[in-house]
């Protein structure tokens, strides 16, 4: 099995109240753990599973629809719409 890609869907903008991403719903120092290279596939899985839990409603189905393409095709919906546009982020 492969290591799972980062929960990142490039819409990077933390809440100022939760101090989840909006996009991702991850804190900073998770962010960071995932980018540190001894981080264990069993935490990324688990913290996969976690931040789905603090998402509902149409951030939930942004995410999982953004983040099931990013797996399937390298790039998230929200990048790949700027690749589109020929828009830089």
């Amino acid at each position: 099995m492969n290591s799972p890609i980062s929960p990142c869907i490039s819409i990077c903008k933390t809440d100022p109240v939760t101090g989840y991403c909006y996009g991702c719903a991850r804190t900073n120092e998770e962010k960071k753990l995932w980018k540190d290279d001894s981080a264990k596939e069993n935490w990324k899985l688990n913290n996969l599973r976690q931040i789905e839990t603090r998402m509902s409603g149409w951030q939930l189905d942004t995410f999982r629809e953004s983040y099931k393409h990013k797996t399937a095709h390298g790039i998230s919906l929200f990048k790949k719409s700027l690749e589109k546009n020929n828009t830089t982020y």
